[in-house]
């Protein structure tokens, strides 16, 4: 006979948090949210590695690119390349990660002296910069021929299908720097000649880098920042249960430092055979994480078949349809609260800790604080991410406001059908994702740090300045339906239609 649950499974709005005493130490600047990023001897050792802000990104095609890696990794956490493109495509953008020098920026937007104005406005339209390299082959690695700013086109005077060439600043009239400059010097020459943007060449006079006169407060170290002992970026990969044996020996050539098998559903022999696969190959100096999971078993299985960490949750994303189209899942809340038991159950019985992460369910910013509070040491958000500047896709104009295109792995549009993969054909029999959009946001450090300051705040209001006090420490209670609704603004006729979250 099959078993039934007793209790009804829960998702994070259905929780509340209940204050604590707060001292005069327990302020926002005093909270650590330190945390581990994969197992360790607790009590024993320090983690390999850990997260300054327990904030990771969606191994997803619309998410996880090498611009926003970097970006987060600003901020203290890490995401984890997209594996549904080729092994080269991603290997490439974990090395562009781990070979980024800080204040000097690959130019986003490039043209070939062919284009026309036209071509530059609807450029900046798209992505929002003013800068546009040109150069002989229209990409951002090619022989510098000039550069187009606004200084340089009066769209009022000049016609639409006017010749860059024509209106550009050419190569003659740039102040370029060479490859070897270093950051003090580009920011020196750009103060001394009174320049908005520096570019940096090689010896064929091809375009490396541009240096940007607004950018030089951005440019001091963060404290936060997440870097490996030779001071570059730290950044993860996302991996198949198919290609492993491939895939992996290229993302560690390029310098990925934490892997993750991207899968809906991890407790399956797949995940088993391709962890070993690493252990076996590489022992324990390859990390990586497994998963997703919604329950005890699922965790006892993948931490005994070697995983580092442990992603929870099934079917709890914005744009995953998995408990729809398939029936399987949990929610998140309770997933997340019975896997926490377990992960400290393991710990008691072995003495290591194995962290696990919450992936799914985060809608509000407060739902980062519950789901850390529930037991999660970090937390991995798409829909969250996705809607930055930095994030992959285009930013597009729907209805009057500015939206982010947003899609599933398990849609049509991205067809990862590796991570549904159970041991069938190889392809997508049926979506498990939706194709949507989502609200632009504007830059991710703007964000993430309104996000991060509301989780400090709630930390205080609980009386913890660290997360596994917050973990130890926190109350929490099941609210009704009614608590819900009284929860917010309600009775009320709002005179801004602003969504403060």
């Amino acid at each position: 006979m099959a078993y039934y649950y007793p209790e009804p499974s829960h998702t994070f709005s259905e929780y509340l948090l209940i204050p604590g005493y707060t001292s005069e130490e327990c302020i926002p600047d005093r909270v650590s949210l330190k945390t581990p990023l994969v197992k360790y001897r607790k009590g024993m050792e320090e983690p390999a590695v850990s997260l300054n802000v327990p904030l990771t990104s969606a191994v997803m095609q619309s998410v996880s690119n090498d611009t926003l890696a970097i970006a987060l990794a600003k901020e203290g956490g890490i995401s984890f390349i997209f594996g549904s493109q080729t092994i080269e495509s991603q290997a490439a953008m974990v090395a562009r990660v781990k070979g980024y020098k800080a204040g000097f920026v690959t130019s986003a937007s490039n043209l070939t002296p062919d284009a026309t104005l036209a071509d530059v406005l609807a450029l900046k339209e798209k992505n929002g910069f003013s800068t546009v390299a040109i150069t002989e082959d229209g990409t951002a690695n090619g022989k510098l021929l000039g550069i187009v700013t606004s200084r340089d086109y009066r769209i009022s005077r000049m016609d639409p299908s006017d010749k860059v060439a024509d209106f550009m600043t050419p190569r003659a009239k740039l102040v370029t720097a060479p490859k070897d400059t270093t950051l003090k010097q580009a920011n020196d020459i750009i103060w001394e000649h009174k320049l908005n943007s520096l570019p940096v060449v090689d010896e064929e006079d091809r375009l490396m880098y541009f240096v940007f006169r607004k950018d030089y407060s951005s440019h001091k170290d963060n404290p936060l920042e997440l870097l490996d002992s030779k001071k570059r970026y730290l950044v993860g990969a996302g991996i198949n249960t198919r290609d492993y044996a491939t895939r992996i020996p290229a993302l560690l050539e390029a310098g990925a430092d934490v892997l993750v098998i991207d899968s809906s559903e991890g407790y399956t022999c797949w995940q088993e055979k391709t962890l070993k696969w690493v252990r076996d190959n590489y022992g324990d100096t390859v990390k990586i994480g497994a998963g997703n999971v919604v329950d005890r078993e699922g965790f006892r299985f993948l931490a005994k078949a070697g995983a580092d960490f442990v992603k929870v949750g099934i079917g709890g994303g914005s744009i995953c349809i998995t408990r729809e189209t398939k029936g399987i899942g949990r929610g998140q809340a309770t997933a997340l609260i019975e896997v926490a038991a377990a992960r400290d159950e393991y710990f008691k019985e072995t003495g290591i800790y194995v962290p696990i992460c919450s992936d799914g369910g985060i809608v509000h910013d407060y739902h980062m604080t519950l789901a850390l509070a529930m037991g999660a040491d970090f937390l991995m958000l798409g829909r969250y991410f996705a809607r930055f500047d930095e994030s992959p896709t285009n930013k597009v104009m729907i209805n009057g406001a500015y939206m982010k295109e947003y899609w599933g792995e398990g849609s049509n549009r991205a067809r990862n059908w590796q991570r549904y993969d159970l041991g069938g054909s190889a392809k997508l029999n049926f979506e498990e994702g939706v194709d949507s959009y989502v609200t632009y946001a504007g830059p991710l450090h703007d964000n993430v740090e309104a996000s991060l300051y509301k989780v400090k705040s709630t930390m205080c209001n609980v009386g913890v300045t660290t997360i596994p006090d917050l973990q130890k420490n926190a109350k929490l209670t099941l609210v009704s339906s009614v608590s819900i609704v009284e929860g917010g603004a309600h009775d009320v006729t709002l005179r801004s239609t602003s969504n403060i979250k």
